[in-house]
């Protein structure tokens, strides 16, 4: 079965960096686009960057110039570089796969990032 299990969230805080991985269990991994999504309390899921399969990028503007997102392919594994976190990056932080306005997987657990003042 295909998972997609993120990891390394935490509490850090403003102004900090943490780094977020996704491992990926598709056999088609280095074929696909993939992407971070985030959810606040009481707010929808939204689109934080996603990589194309050649490493194209597409950033959030909330997050340009502070957040990168890298793969390796070798790995099935993608990666979110967060620094200068604020609290308004507050949100548990999801990836999965979009496929037009669908998405490949269902969502994995999703990592929890809290940015304290």
């Amino acid at each position: 079965q295909v998972q997609l299990v993120e990891s390394g969230g935490g509490l850090v805080q403003t102004g900090g960096s943490l780094r977020l991985s996704c491992a990926y269990s598709e056999r088609l991994f280095s074929t696909i686009g993939m992407g971070w999504y985030r959810q606040a309390s009481g707010k929808q899921r939204e689109l934080v960057e996603t990589i194309s399969s050649g490493g194209k990028t597409n950033y959030a503007d909330s997050v340009k110039g502070r957040f990168t997102i890298a793969r390796n392919n070798a790995k099935n594994t993608v990666y979110l570089q967060m620094n200068r976190l604020t609290p308004g990056d507050t949100a548990v932080y999801y990836c999965n796969a979009p496929f037009g306005d669908e998405f490949r997987s269902s969502w994995g657990q999703g990592t929890q990032v809290t940015v304290s003042t």
